[in-house]
């Protein structure tokens, strides 16, 4: 009853938020810039950015509700996803201040990523969160020890940048991220793990920004929002000892990632595309799918692994 609870109220506090935030950030002209070379997203630009914020602060305001200071596993987890919704933020504003689709570069967005991760890999260390649960082991696993820092520190990085390259579609990574965050909760009551409250509160959060962001999207979450979804859901697989649940469960995320290794490793070698765009989603769109569907297929395939790892757990 706890974590319908969590759901329900986080729901409606992002759906409050988010109304409250989208004709705020119109008066800001708070629109995205489109890329030149999506011509199927021509018709978005202008399109407010930065919703993120109502779906984070719903969710981390939730769970301080539910749970207080009670639990530092959880108080880390949402320490961590701020700090990569701050970084988020910081490239959403300066896109929005330079007009262009250009935020951090490059090297910036990726040392404070580093920074936040090793801070991260650190903590586990530390605090002997060592031992990694094998996905459909039921309960076997392996016992890292210091070597929890560098698959820590890969775990928050790989995450983050994945889900963020799945932000391309509307709905598309907010609806992944559902799913994904859904079945780790489950997992985490299952295994009578810390954070399922801050998962819950996160369902319940993005259940709401959803009704904003599904196409046709009036609001787009932004770095903002995908750098954090990635920190949240790669904190709470981490510091519960399940990261190798991470490319399980955020298998369309991986897909994301793999796809444009795959695109610019092949295109330098050879100066041709294995995808008509990359990510992949992009090159489902190409092929005639609407945006709509691919979310759907995205959101369903992202369940069903995750009621998968839920029955072997």
């Amino acid at each position: 009853m706890k974590y319908l609870n969590c759901v329900l109220a986080s729901f409606a506090l992002c759906f409050v938020l988010t109304a409250a935030l989208l004709p705020l950030l119109k008066r800001l002209k708070a629109g995205q810039y489109i890329l030149s070379y999506v011509k199927e997203h021509a018709y978005k630009g202008g399109t407010p950015t930065m919703g993120g914020l109502g779906f984070v602060a719903a969710a981390l305001a939730c769970t301080f509700a539910f749970e207080g200071f009670g639990s530092n596993k959880t108080n880390f987890t949402l320490v961590i996803t701020a700090g990569f919704a701050v970084v988020g933020f910081l490239d959403d504003y300066l896109k929005l201040r330079r007009r262009e689709n250009e935020g951090l570069k490059p090297y910036q967005k990726i040392i404070f990523q580093l920074a936040i991760a090793a801070a991260a890999a650190t903590y586990c260390y530390v605090n002997d969160i060592t031992f990694l649960f094998i996905p459909f082991g039921g309960g076997i696993g392996w016992q890292a020890g210091w070597f929890i820092i560098p698959v820590a520190a890969f775990a928050f990085v790989a995450t983050v940048n994945c889900v963020n390259l799945t932000d391309g579609l509307d709905g598309l990574a907010g609806g992944s991220s559902l799913a994904c965050i859904a079945s780790l909760g489950v997992i985490l009551v299952q295994t009578y793990a810390e954070g399922a409250t801050a998962a819950f509160c996160m369902v319940g959060a993005l259940a709401a920004f959803l009704l904003f962001n599904c196409n046709k999207a009036s609001l787009f979450m932004g770095d903002t929002g995908s750098l954090a979804l990635g920190g949240l859901i790669a904190g709470l697989a981490v510091f519960s000892g399940n990261a190798l649940y991470i490319p399980v469960l955020g298998i369309m995320f991986v897909v994301s990632g793999i796809s444009v290794i795959v695109q610019v490793i092949y295109y330098k070698r050879t100066g041709r595309r294995v995808f008509l765009m990359a990510p992949v989603h992009h090159h489902f769109q190409m092929k005639g799918f609407s945006e709509s569907k691919i979310a759907y297929a995205y959101f369903v395939i992202t369940a069903l692994v995750g009621i998968l790892c839920i029955m072997f757990v």
